[in-house]
This record gives structure tokens, C-alpha cells and sequence, in this order.
């Protein structure tokens, strides 16, 4: 009677453990709790738990908790996180070649970006970036399309020629500005609004979402619509954690992952396309800036060699349809 029982206890033991082993990760940003970038990161989460049936937990921390953009990059190899949300101007520092995809022009728009991370150069610079860092990339996400403001209109490239400018210190972010002769200032991001109050700069480039978020349309009076960046996010999970993920749920994650940068993507599309009449409802001039002449310059005096970036991509992406 007593092997009887402990037949019985061994098996629900075997049943109860697996559903009760729970697993936590750190999932870490930069943004706040209100973007789609952060609700779709807590949507991804609680959506992997359901479809893992709880075998996995993730904490999403947003807004820097869990330190910088750079902090969390290397937060991936330290194994302090285990999920990010960045840039790739900050994986183009493990493989510089995936950095071609923020030269100026080279993306359309939202839909040239989406179908880009669907096509085989995606594949390949990402499997580039995974072979030098060890990190794997699973979504990619829209941003938004970046745009100069300023006290004055914008309309051509030579319009710029010694405007005193904030711009991220990113190489490619540099690019366009140098191009038309503005004067290129790196200013921390958190400095910006006082900065352009108080005219340390002229004007600064962002997407009108985060002119919108910033307040920058209170220092300013045009928005340019420029346009010189396609600028997206990539989902990167760290080397060990994704090393330690069954291929069933490497597949759950890349599927949550693309659904969220999905659902992120399409939220940001929709209020960019608002943002244009609010910005003039507030009294705000929306100039309509000549791209073909910025994009000109670009390749003019821009070359990709000096950013470490490979024509052959550049030539690929722009093919993309």
C-alpha cells in the first residue's frame, strides 16, 4: 500500500513541478510609461507568460530604471537584463554595417521599414550582429520619421548653412546637418528644451511624436518636415537568455516580439499623421521641405565609408519594394 502512495505522489509531483518552475526576466528601456514602445513591451509581456502557461515572467522596467541606452546594451552581456528595447546606432557598435539602415533617405517611410524587416538583407545584418555580440534581435519597431525644427522655415538643404543644431552624437544622425553646413551641437536630450530657450541652439530633429512629447513646439516656431530618418527600435534578447530558450519558445518570443513591434508601429503611425494639424492648430508653421535636395547633399558629401557602412546594403534596402 505504501509503493502505492508513493507511485501516486511521484507522479503528481511530476505534474505539479514543470507548471510551478517559473522563470523571471528583465525586460529594459528608455521610454516612458505612456509610449507604445513600453504598453507593448507590458502587452508582450503578460502575452508570453499566457502562451508559456506561466513558465515565464518578465518585468518590464521603462524610463531608464535599469540605466541609460548604453547601460542597458551592455546590461545584455553583464546579465543584468535580459530583453531591451534600442536603437541600432547602438548595435551598429557591435557590427557597424547594421548602422547603413539610419543613413539619411535610405528608408521611404513606416512601410519600406516593415517590409525591410521582413526581407533577406534584415536577415542578414541581423545574423551579423548576433555572430559579433552574441545578442539575438527578434522585432523591429517604427519610431518615427524624424524632422528639423527651427525659428525659421527649412525648405532646402542650403537653408541650414550655419544653424546651430542639436543632434544626437550618432555618426549618421550627423550626417544630413553637416551636409547642408549646420553647425551640430550634442547636447544631452534632457538639456534640449532650456537649450532652445535659451538659444544655445537653433533648432534640433526628432519625430513629431517626441516634438510633441518634449514640448519642443513651445521654443519653436516651424516644423521642417526633412524627413532624413526612417528611425526604428529593435527587440534584443541577450546571448545566454536566448541560448537558454527551448526552439518552442524561441518561437513564442519571436512571435509575441513582432506582434508587439506590430501593434507599437501602427500606434505611431496613426498619431504622426495627427500630429501634422495639431501642430498648426497651435499656431505652429508646417513647411513642406524639399527631401530631394536634403537627400542630394547626402550622397554627395556623406560617403558611407566614413561611417563603416557598405554601399552593397545600402543599394539592397533601397530595393526593397
Amino acid at each position: 500500500m505504501l509503493r502505492k502512495y508513493a507511485i501516486i505522489a511521484g507522479a503528481l509531483a511530476a505534474l505539479v513541478t514543470p507548471a510551478t518552475a517559473q522563470t523571471t526576466l528583465k525586460w529594459a528601456h528608455v521610454y516612458e510609461t505612456s509610449e507604445p514602445f513600453h504598453t507593448e513591451s507590458v502587452w508582450a509581456a503578460e502575452e508570453i507568460a499566457k502562451r508559456t502557461d506561466g513558465r515565464y515572467k518578465i518585468d518590464v522596467f521603462p524610463a531608464s530604471q535599469l540605466g541609460k541606452e548604453t547601460d542597458i546594451n551592455q546590461g545584455l552581456t553583464l546579465g543584468t537584463v535580459d530583453i531591451i528595447i534600442s536603437g541600432s546606432s547602438f548595435a551598429a557598435r557591435e557590427f557597424p554595417r547594421i548602422g547603413v539602415t539610419y543613413y539619411p533617405y535610405i528608408f521611404r517611410g513606416a512601410d519600406h521599414l516593415l517590409a525591410y524587416a521582413k526581407s533577406d538583407i534584415y536577415k542578414e545584418l541581423t545574423k551579423g550582429y548576433e555572430e559579433a555580440s552574441g545578442h539575438h534581435i527578434t522585432a523591429t519597431t517604427y519610431y518615427g520619421t524624424r524632422h528639423a525644427t527651427a525659428n525659421k522655415a527649412i525648405e532646402k538643404c542650403a537653408d541650414m548653412e550655419g544653424l546651430k543644431i542639436r543632434v544626437p552624437d550618432v555618426p549618421a544622425y550627423l550626417a544630413m546637418p553637416r551636409a547642408c553646413g549646420a553647425n551640430t551641437a550634442p547636447i544631452a536630450f534632457a538639456e534640449v528644451y532650456l537649450a532652445l530657450q535659451q538659444g544655445t541652439v537653433e533648432g534640433q530633429e526628432n519625430p513629431l511624436t517626441t516634438i510633441e512629447a518634449k514640448k519642443f513646439y513651445e521654443v519653436q516656431t516651424h516644423i521642417n518636415l526633412t524627413g532624413h530618418i526612417v528611425d526604428h527600435l529593435n527587440t534584443v534578447v541577450s546571448q545566454s537568455r536566448w541560448a537558454s530558450l527551448s526552439d518552442e519558445d524561441k518561437a513564442i518570443f519571436t512571435e509575441v516580439m513582432q506582434e508587439a513591434a506590430a501593434r507599437a508601429t501602427q500606434k505611431i503611425v496613426a498619431r504622426e499623421k495627427e500630429l501634422v494639424q495639431e501642430f498648426k492648430e497651435k499656431g505652429l508653421t508646417v513647411v513642406e521641405s524639399d527631401t530631394s535636395d536634403f537627400e542630394k547633399n547626402v550622397l554627395e558629401k556623406a560617403t558611407f565609408e566614413e561611417f563603416g557602412y557598405e554601399k552593397a546594403d545600402w543599394e539592397a534596402i533601397r530595393a526593397i519594394q
